[in-house]
């Protein structure tokens, strides 16, 4: 049995997280695609990559897990061990997304972020509502729009 402790095993487990094509994003993904919706994924030239791409609406929508982003919800709770290194990465990872969103919507994209909190757990929301809430907002002019749980 591989060393919980040894940075090897920690590294390789790191590895197996999955930053793009998460169930979660998946979910929103088949919902949209449903509703007659076209868009591209994880387009590079953009800043933070975002989830789904709506060029033809100059929209964009990122699908954040509530713990790798750090939201307020009852998914996000700090590790017990290792906070240090924990609290640098996430840290990180809502820099890197307050930057990415602020460059967006200077250069006229609209963003949206659906948490992962809207999706699952106790304050999940009806989907097929928070569905056509999203898709009513990539068909609006408005700047930003946020789905998060109730």
């Amino acid at each position: 049995m591989a060393d919980v402790h040894d940075p090897a095993t920690r590294s390789r487990n790191m590895a197996a997280i999955k930053g793009s094509h998460t169930k979660p994003e998946m979910q929103v993904r088949a919902a949209l695609h449903a509703a007659g919706l076209r868009y591209r994924l994880h387009v590079r030239d953009l800043p933070g990559k975002p989830d789904l791409v709506f060029p033809r609406w100059r929209a964009v929508v990122f699908v954040n897990g509530c713990f790798w982003h750090h939201h307020d919800c009852h998914l996000f709770r700090w590790p017990s061990t290792r906070e240090d290194f924990w609290r640098a990465k996430i840290g990180r990872n809502v820099e890197n997304d307050n930057r990415a969103v602020g460059a967006l919507l200077a250069s006229g994209w609209r963003v949206a972020t659906v948490w992962e909190c809207a999706l699952k757990g106790r304050t999940r929301l009806d989907f097929p509502e928070a569905m056509q809430r999203l898709v009513a907002w990539i068909r609006s002019s408005e700047k930003s729009m946020t789905v998060r749980g109730g």
